[in-house]
């Protein structure tokens, strides 16, 4: 690594970045930007008075996310944490059943598990990706677990079927997700993608989420375009999809007058009026991330140019750069940056606290997260919004 940063460094550091955004005197992480049509689609939206999940703009904005992702299928929710329960959920994630994932990403990850009554076991981070290792799952997968004459995957320690496997490509990083494929496909484990924080990310010339059976987005303020709240289920599978749109509607039958529902749903459809600032937003959303990834290179050359670690994308993979991201010394090192960061007026953040760490979920099955660990105590993530 490189030597230890310095205050007079910490002082260049934050002046550079005051440059990138000379006309905002406190920088946000990561901001929206509303310079398209999304006025003009919201006052439609009232005008109309169609402002709930019934609405044209829902339905256009599916489609542009399908035909961007590549994806035959497109069912809007509320936001990406329902979007994940759903297809957790629709694949078959039950109480008694375990599902594989890690331990450095954001808590709704582990919560939509839980949502389901699952339990979810942690596993550590690549060492390039920040997401799932392959290699901690083909090892976690060759000598914790058995496979049964029904083809399930089951944990020898304790007992329960593995039902899914649901790596998260952090920051806008895809993971080796080809790798991690393989081996589901191998041990009969079906794989959902939280792809989340991904979108215009591709792996190997194709977008993060469509490797699986079901992939997630979410459209959140902080997200690389917004919809205020919102998420969204993308599938090739038009079973997995009819089921998808049937239960976030509330399982309702169609018909003209009456209320009928045939099973236990959820209110979790997008409404028109978070689907038309999507649609405006997805509209741009080109010009968006050539922004971001022109920043990215700046912060590339600057930190490698005076020997501080950026995370940049790897081979074969294209990244969205939702934040930006450097790696530090020490948590001593990082704590100080970020506290000089941040009473400087530019807000830098930490990645998240290991999920394995926190009160509800440390007593949960994990491997020795010695990468995760790692990252947790030098990563900082940096202004990353799109520059006007």
């Amino acid at each position: 690594m490189h030597k230890n940063i310095s205050t007079k460094l910490f002082g260049e550091i934050i002046a550079f970045i005051h440059n990138l955004y000379p006309k905002e005197s406190s920088i946000s992480l990561h901001e929206p930007r509303f310079i398209g049509k999304e006025k003009e689609y919201l006052n439609n939206c009232i005008d109309t008075t169609y402002v709930s999940y019934i609405g044209e703009y829902v339905n256009r904005f599916e489609k542009m996310i399908s035909e961007y992702t590549g994806a035959k299928y497109a069912i809007a929710t509320v936001n990406g944490t329902c979007a994940l329960h759903t297809a957790l959920k629709l694949s078959g994630v039950n109480p008694g059943s375990e599902v594989l994932t890690q331990a450095l990403t954001f808590v709704a990850t582990a919560n939509a598990i839980s949502h389901c009554g699952a339990q979810p076991v942690f596993l550590d981070s690549d060492e390039t990706t920040l997401g799932m290792s392959p290699d901690k799952l083909s090892a976690f997968l060759e000598l914790e677990t058995v496979g049964k004459d029904n083809g399930e995957c089951h944990n020898k320690r304790s007992g329960k079927k593995i039902s899914a496997c649901l790596p998260v490509h952090v920051f806008g990083h895809s993971v080796r997700i080809d790798k991690i494929k393989a081996l589901c496909d191998q041990y009969h484990i079906t794989l959902i993608e939280d792809s989340t924080e991904s979108l215009g990310s591709l792996y190997k010339g194709k977008h993060t989420g469509t490797f699986g059976r079901i992939g997630v987005f979410s459209f959140n303020g902080n997200k690389p375009i917004t919809t205020g709240g919102g998420g969204m289920i993308i599938t090739d599978d038009e079973y997995m999809a009819k089921r998808a749109r049937h239960i976030t509607t509330n399982a309702k039958v169609p018909h003209k007058w009456e209320f009928i529902h045939d099973e236990i749903g959820y209110n979790y459809r997008m409404p028109n009026i978070n689907a038309a600032l999507g649609c405006a937003q997805m509209e741009i959303y080109s010009q968006f991330l050539e922004n971001k990834r022109q920043l990215a290179s700046i912060y590339s050359n600057y930190f490698n140019g005076i020997g501080v670690k950026f995370v940049s994308e790897m081979k074969h993979s294209r990244s969205n750069y939702w934040l930006n991201t450097i790696i530090l010394n020490n948590r001593k090192e990082r704590d100080e940056f970020l506290d000089y960061a941040n009473k400087n007026g530019v807000m830098c953040r930490p990645a998240w606290r290991l999920i394995s760490r926190l009160a509800m979920y440390k007593h949960f099955q994990r491997d020795n997260l010695e990468n995760a660990k790692w990252f947790e105590d030098r990563i900082v993530n940096l202004p990353s919004s799109v520059r006007l």
